[in-house]
């Protein structure tokens, strides 16, 4: 295969590499699995532009997205958009895709799994039309992302870190606010403190999908919560027990709307990571297996050897 590698220098752990040495290896490995790899590291501000025109070159057979979930996202809608394979580097500071296509999450052994994997299809969602492959979020998500956005960090513990501080400033007065989720038996009314919608529902004890080929929506409802509760409910997440919490709700559709019938002006949404406008009404669709990716083999030593 044909395979062009787009990799935002200014993202996630590539900031600090040695691209040069790091793309030369990249592609030894691809080469020795018989692909052809094109390496084109681009700055933050380029690399949508680069990650499409690397998607409609004539003669490529899939392309390789390097960075963080901003980037991850990008690529895959355009993916998505185009009909282009898209094989996912785990080099941002989360890296939840990466993890639910089981891609692992040491770059070496990255690179071997996705040098000797196949091409085939994973399901993704869309919110009014928009792709995402992770998470749509209202209310006490989008919240932490505003004000986590807002403090500096260098690595996934860091990462971890500033979001617990952002958990303490939310909790001095957490979002409360109303929902419709219209739904094919009908319409319910909800007092709400955030809503989370996964592409496919999230594993036991994670924050990432477990799996991608299900066809459904993880929907995920968060109580009105006092600053007690949102504490509690904080600890809970990253303990991996918040499936267990009363004031965590979960059910699996292939579609919902969302309408916000008080939706202050400013409001905001977060989808894979990113800050964007919240409508009134939010339509989230499921897109079973319309996503080609790289799905990664786990290569053993004595196989590289």
């Amino acid at each position: 295969m044909h395979i062009i590698a787009v990799l935002n220098r200014d993202g996630g752990t590539l900031r600090t590499m040695d691209l040069d040495a790091f793309c030369a290896h990249a592609v030894a490995t691809f080469a020795r699995y018989g692909h052809q790899l094109e390496c084109r590291t681009v700055a933050g501000a380029k690399v949508e532009a680069a990650l499409r025109e690397a998607a409609t070159s004539e003669g490529v057979d899939a392309v390789m997205a390097g960075g963080g979930d901003g980037t991850i996202s990008a690529a895959a809608a355009i993916a998505y958009e185009t009909g282009m394979p898209l094989a996912v580097l785990p080099v941002g500071t989360m890296n939840l895709f990466a993890r639910a296509l089981k891609v692992p999450l040491v770059l070496d052994e990255a690179l071997e799994a996705l040098a000797a994997g196949a091409i085939g299809a994973v399901d993704i969602a869309t919110a009014n039309d928009r792709p995402f492959v992770h998470q749509f979020g209202v209310g006490i998500h989008a919240r932490l992302v505003r004000i986590r956005e807002n403090m500096s960090y260098g690595s996934r513990v860091g990462k971890m870190l500033a979001s617990l501080r952002a958990i303490g400033a939310a909790a001095i007065n957490p979002p409360q606010f109303d929902a419709e989720f219209h739904l094919p038996k009908g319409i319910e009314k909800r007092r709400v403190s955030g809503i989370a919608i996964s592409n496919n529902p999230l594993g036991d004890g994670m924050i990432h999908a477990d799996r991608l080929n299900t066809g459904m929506l993880g929907v995920y409802v968060a109580a009105a919560v006092s600053t007690s509760e949102l504490l509690r409910l904080a600890m809970d997440v990253f303990m991996g027990t918040w499936r267990a919490s009363p004031m965590v709700s979960e059910r699996e559709i292939a579609e919902v709307t969302l309408h916000f019938p008080k939706r202050k002006r400013g409001a905001r949404a977060v989808i894979d990571g990113e800050l964007i406008k919240l409508d009134r009404s939010v339509t989230l669709r499921m897109h079973p297996a319309a996503l080609k990716v790289v799905l990664p083999k786990v290569v053993l030593p004595a196989e590289t050897a």
